[in-house]
Parts: C-alpha cells; sequence; structure tokens
C-alpha cells in the first residue's frame, strides 16, 4: 500500500519480476518510510502451476543491481 504522493512521484518501467526491486528502489531514494507488515501466503506448488525457476532469480538480481547501483 502507497500513499497517493509516492505513487505520482515515481515512474514505474517494469512490469514482472523488476517491478518489486525498482519500487523499493525508488522509494528508498525518494526518502519515503517503508514499513514491513508480517502476512499470510500460502505459495502455489509446481504441480499446481508455480512457473518460478533459476532465470528468474538471476533476472530479479540484475534488477536489484539496476535500480540500485546504476539509476
Amino acid at each position: 500500500m502507497f500513499r497517493k504522493e509516492v505513487l505520482d512521484s515515481i515512474k514505474i518501467e517494469q512490469d514482472r519480476f523488476g517491478f518489486e526491486p525498482e519500487i523499493t528502489a525508488k522509494v528508498a531514494k525518494e526518502g519515503w518510510r517503508i514499513y514491513e507488515v508480517p502476512i499470510s501466503y500460502y505459495g502455489r506448488t509446481y504441480e499446481e502451476g508455480k512457473k518460478i525457476n533459476w532465470k528468474d532469480g538471476i533476472k530479479a538480481i540484475w534488477y536489484i543491481l539496476r535500480y540500485n547501483l546504476f539509476n
């Protein structure tokens, strides 16, 4: 959840695995406070249709580096 002024001040480029690192890096650079809150989550298994694999982990690492070091 974000305040409207936070989202209005950020141009979001990613729409997949890069979204989380991008939004976190941009919110932190703007000086907005980030609060973590506990949630309950039960993810799907591969048999139930989970589609994430090691390649997605490499992409996530790239996006973390891109938005925290190069942007």
